[in-house]
């Protein structure tokens, strides 16, 4: 402590006018020495000293794992352990159809994206899931007590997909067909598992709904879960397949804003990267036309969102196609830096991931990236991505890139073995760095959908 005194008083004497950068070093040094305090039986040596700058350690923890080499072979299917994974990590089910059957006579309840209640009364404790089938409903799960019950439910709801945690305390959840709605839980600020009210919010815009994200700000995006590039809008291509922002009037209040739709100045057949832009305010009432007529770029088959670190990540699941309907490449992860509005690929097949060719088992098999579905942030924050593939695969990567804006490292996490089913709904509780959740959905088991906890076995 003597010497960082005299360290202090010469860099005052030199530097008298930097007392911010002076207060910054010292706080950087006197958080290295507690971190060799609380690690001197290991030797100082030992400690990880954690750069604030570093995507890679800016959470509550790590997920280190040796890479699988492979995706699950379903001969090796396990019911009651049915992912493939490495070594020092263990599964368990959280819940299945024996502990809440929403749709019985052996209709499985697709069990869709998960959330917890990231803020509030105790934050973290209640998992939210989405169920994709007709007459939709979402569930909720007390993960200290495993009580499971319908949280809300409507015959008139279908396919619910993407549902998220708002900074302000509420759930939104939305549907998936064309011009599916978004709609808003206002939970019981003292009970969490009970609903007080369900909100339509068509201001934030009739679209194909998957993924969901919200950021810091306030703003929703939400993306056209349509093939974009070949479907099109009643026979025009292309049309729809595109990312929207919802910009609300109030924080927090989405019943009145302004959406718009993310275009790229200069498109291709083949990419669509490069310089975008938000265009409009867009009729929200009939979001898939008027991002189009808006000059709105279309993907094929968007999926999830994610952001981090400014970076708003999307999931798009299948590739382009050549002028003869044969796909470029088997789907994609972008990048979408909200600062500067550049568009890049980020995790691409044959750029930084393999072509997944055949399958486990089959002659001439090659792992690889197939049909990338949903997203999460891990601990450390990196991207995760699972598949909506068999096998479908979960993958880990690096949001360091390249100068073309590509990940420099992916990583292959996991890989489900059940052999009509897949993987969906990854999720990470800011709560609880240790524990990857992820759903089965529609698995060949009767009533066999259920919601995973892979947990890590030690630091």
């Amino acid at each position: 402590m003597l010497a960082l005194i005299s360290t202090d008083s010469l860099f005052l004497s030199k530097h008298p006018d930097d007392l911010n950068l002076f207060l910054e070093i010292m706080k950087m040094i006197r958080n290295a020495l507690t971190i060799c305090a609380f690690t001197v039986t290991m030797g100082c040596s030992n400690a990880v000293i954690t750069d604030p700058n570093n995507d890679q350690g800016k959470n509550t923890g790590h997920f280190n794992f040796k890479p699988l080499t492979e995706s699950a072979n379903s001969a090796n299917w396990n019911p009651a352990a049915p992912w493939k994974l490495p070594e020092g990590f263990t599964q368990t089910v959280v819940v299945n159809e024996s502990s809440l059957n929403i749709y019985d006579a052996g209709r499985n309840d697709w069990n869709d994206m998960n959330t917890v209640n990231e803020t509030g009364l105790h934050a973290g404790r209640y998992m939210y899931r989405t169920h994709e089938v007709r007459g939709g409903a979402v569930s909720v799960i007390d993960l200290k007590t495993g009580e499971t019950k319908i949280l809300v439910q409507d015959t008139n709801w279908t396919a619910l997909d993407g549902i998220r945690w708002t900074p302000w305390g509420s759930l939104i959840f939305s549907e998936e067909t064309t011009g599916g709605r978004l709609m808003e839980v206002i939970l019981d600020p003292n009970n969490p598992m009970k609903a007080l009210e369900v909100i339509d919010r068509p201001a934030v815009g009739r679209v194909a709904h998957e993924g969901l994200e919200v950021d810091n700000d306030g703003n929703v995006y939400v993306v056209d879960e349509h093939r974009g590039r070949t479907q099109g809008c009643a026979g025009i291509t292309p049309c729809g397949g595109g990312i929207y922002k919802f910009i609300p009037d109030t924080y927090g209040d989405l019943s009145s804003g302004s959406l718009y739709v993310l275009s790229i100045k200069a498109t291709t057949r083949r990419n669509n990267t490069g310089q975008a832009e938000w265009l409009g305010p867009i009729d929200a009432s009939h979001g898939r036309k008027s991002g189009t007529d808006f000059g709105g770029t279309s993907y094929q088959r968007p999926e999830d969102l994610q952001i981090i670190n400014g970076i708003l990540y999307v999931a798009v699941t299948e590739g382009s196609r050549d002028e003869y309907g044969k796909e470029y490449y088997e789907g994609r992860v972008i990048s979408v830096d909200l600062n500067t509005l550049q568009v890049a690929d980020f995790v691409k097949p044959g750029v930084n991931v393999p072509h997944e060719i055949g399958k486990p088992g089959e002659a001439g098999h090659q792992t690889g990236f197939d049909g990338v579905d949903n997203l999460a942030e891990s601990p450390d924050g990196r991207l995760v991505m699972i598949e909506d593939n068999i096998p479908s695969d979960i993958w880990f990567a690096s949001t360091k890139t390249n100068k073309l804006g590509a990940s420099k490292e992916v990583k292959l996490f996991g890989s489900l073995t059940d052999p009509e089913a897949e993987g969906t709904g990854i999720y990470f509780s800011p709560k609880d760095p240790k524990t990857l959740y992820v759903n089965v959905q529609h698995s060949v088991a009767e009533d066999g959908d259920a919601t995973w906890a892979i947990t890590r076995n030690h630091d």
